[in-house]
């Protein structure tokens, strides 16, 4: 069992070093499969966000050194629920929870794909001006 969570574990390692090859690759390939282009993003966002968590975490570590990354991201999606949870209940009278979920999750794509990027080229910075 041992052997077995370690090649998950680095099978996430690797695919979370590069969040948006998986991104296109899982696209091309729901695409191909399904042709149904709105259907391939969905997923290729919602696997890819799983990715970033991880790969914003790493940077997080890297340019900080502080292991709080994944804490503070799984905080922000907390507070982003509470929020999305309670605005939902006054319009509506109710919490639909897949709906909250899945509009955190998408927002939460776009908002660590942004992070990534700033925390790669801060990253990028560092590293070079260190040589």
């Amino acid at each position: 069992m041992n052997g077995f969570v370690n090649v998950l574990i680095h099978i996430y390692a690797f695919s979370a070093a590069v969040p948006f090859l998986w991104f296109f690759v899982l696209w091309i390939g729901v695409y191909l499969w399904s042709r149904d282009g709105k259907r391939a993003t969905k997923l290729a966002m919602d696997v890819t966000t799983l990715l970033l968590i991880g790969s914003v975490s790493v940077l997080f570590e890297n340019l900080f050194g502080s292991r709080f990354g994944f804490f503070l991201i799984l905080l922000f999606f907390l507070i982003g629920y509470g929020l999305l949870g309670n605005f939902q209940y006054k319009v509506k009278g109710k919490i639909d929870n897949r709906r909250i979920i899945r509009l955190l999750w998408r927002f939460g794509f776009l908002t660590l794909s942004v992070v990534y990027l700033v925390f790669l080229f801060i990253g990028l910075g560092k590293s070079i001006l260190s040589v």
